[in-house]
């Protein structure tokens, strides 16, 4: 009867063990979301983590791009170089760190989508043309509706949108914070 007993406080014990280890500072929107690893982005920035689940079901060719990137270490110490209050964060310029740049691979068809500008969506930027993207991406600080089915969403923010809120504002951006360090999660591991 006691082992029975033991056995059964043991479960539950375990359970909340497990459950201790699961990191409570995840937003709401990324509580019980599954990242797949070889599409997940993992930017350490001057103002903390950011993780960025890719969509590569909705932006193939672009997601792939981010992430040879990535490995490539194009994005390491690029600064946010325009960031707009209520708008958005834009980086990626591993070429000049101003805008103006790109890598050295040729620009990317569009991949629009159906998927909305909202807070914490990442989205490609470009130039006037359509097929214009490269290298750069910006990350929404709140709802952008106007850019939808104009501009190609790559991702989502799952964690660290509170750092992406701390960034220095400005266009350009005054001793701009940076991406310390961007790498494929599967990478990391």
């Amino acid at each position: 009867m006691l082992r029975r007993l033991i056995t059964a406080l043991a479960v539950p014990a375990a359970l909340l063990i497990a459950l201790a280890v699961v990191p409570i500072s995840l937003p709401a929107a990324a509580q019980g979301k599954k990242t797949d690893p070889q599409n997940t982005i993992l930017l350490e920035t001057t103002k903390g983590p950011v993780v960025i689940a890719l969509r590569a079901d909705i932006a193939p060719k672009h997601a792939e791009r981010i992430k040879k990137l990535a490995r490539e270490g194009f994005y390491n110490n690029v600064p946010f170089h325009r960031v707009i209050e209520g708008f958005m964060a834009q980086t990626g310029d591993g070429q000049y760190g101003n805008g103006t740049g790109g890598s050295k691979y040729p620009d990317l068809p569009a991949e629009f989508s159906k998927v909305p500008f909202k807070r914490g969506t990442v989205g490609m930027a470009r130039a006037s043309a359509p097929d214009s993207a490269n290298s750069q991406f910006f990350i929404c600080f709140d709802d952008a509706s106007f850019l939808n089915g104009q501009y190609t969403v790559i991702g989502e923010v799952v964690s660290g949108m509170e750092n992406v809120d701390k960034l220095k504002r400005g266009e350009p951006v005054a001793n701009p914070d940076k991406i310390v360090t961007m790498k494929v999660a599967a990478d990391a591991q």
